[in-house]
């Protein structure tokens, strides 16, 4: 499929985003990145550097840190950590328009899965990442697209990312009427050399997603343990399935299927090995947790949709104290 040039501005040039911004680059779309600081400083010296093996290729982009100079966008992507979105959803306005597209690539539920959902609470928006409606009011849903990233990379230094394992990505649009241009982008991602698959079910593919991180994350920061630690133990082995098995009551109600059983999870996460989350990987660097995106969803929907949730309850309300005794 031959793409014409899209304007797309990726907001957040780290780990993720920056592989992307770099990705439609070098497919020749018009991109931008929003940074600030060191990392604003090195793309506007250097682009963005990514580094594959002993093989290290660069992108150049236009990097601001002001939205309005950059203007109305096609495409916006959200690659930022969620918890940070609602306090800069707003300042996003000047790269909206009535045909922009926005493309959450953030861990956790984004903030529009309720918009236009079939089963449970539609149309109301999930306190734990769009507090206030704050959000949706600047991003409107009803021009939202997901995109699924099943890949690890990392940042070596401002502006330069280190690939890791995998290089997929799964791209589509909660709702019909963005079926073409999350096609489009789709297409635009893969041309700059990610495996992409489109899909007509992304609600579903954002949840299987997270059912299998919503309890490895917390408690793995929790405990400082890796994952396979976690799952050695009878004690914590069986809190995750406790966890599983709350979220995947939530789903039902809300229509949605992971296409696998809780143990069936377990066991593709225990053949990762021993990894730290990264979850626990913010945690030891001293970064901000993402606890609401990746945990705090659940309580919520339960208390929407009248399914208990204690064992989440208990592992939420422990790693908020962590993470506000620990200053994060």
């Amino acid at each position: 499929m031959n793409v014409q040039p899209v304007r797309t501005t990726v907001v957040g040039a780290g780990a993720i985003g920056g592989l992307m911004a770099a990705a439609l680059a070098r497919a020749g779309h018009a991109v931008s990145v929003l940074a600030r600081g060191k990392t604003l400083d090195a793309i506007r010296a250097d682009g963005i550097r990514i580094v594959d093996g002993e093989r290290e290729t660069v992108a150049l982009v236009d990097a601001q840190s002001d939205p309005a100079v950059l203007g109305v966008q096609d495409f916006v992507v959200l690659a930022l950590k969620a918890q940070a979105l609602p306090a800069i959803a707003t300042s996003l306005a000047p790269l909206i328009g009535p045909d922009t597209v926005i493309v959450a690539a953030m861990n956790g539920l984004p903030w529009w899965f309720l918009h236009d959902a079939t089963g449970g609470p539609a149309h109301q928006i999930i306190e734990a990442v769009d507090p206030g409606g704050v959000v949706s009011a600047a991003l409107p849903p009803a021009r939202s697209i997901g995109c699924v990233v099943h890949l690890s990379s990392s940042t070596d230094a401002p502006g330069v990312i280190r690939r890791g394992r995998g290089n997929r990505l799964i791209v589509g649009a909660p709702s019909a009427l963005l079926a073409e241009p999350a096609n489009v982008f789709a297409a635009a991602l893969q041309e700059g050399g990610f495996e992409v698959e489109s899909s007509g079910e992304i609600r579903g593919e954002i949840w299987a997603k997270l059912w299998g991180n919503m309890n490895m994350n917390p408690l793995s920061a929790l405990t400082g343990s890796t994952a396979d630690r976690l799952l050695d133990d009878p004690l914590t082995h069986a809190l995750v399935l406790r966890m599983m098995e709350e979220a995947e009551a939530i789903g039902a109600r809300l229509g949605l299927s992971t296409g696998m059983t809780a143990p069936q999870r377990v066991e593709v996460t225990r053949r990762l090995g021993a990894f730290r989350t990264s979850m626990l990987q913010d945690f030891e660097a001293g970064r901000p947790l993402e606890i609401e995106p990746i945990l705090g969803v659940f309580p919520e929907l339960g208390r929407k949709l009248d399914v208990p949730t204690p064992f989440c309850d208990a592992v939420l309300g422990l790693l908020r104290q962590r993470a506000a005794n620990s200053g994060l």
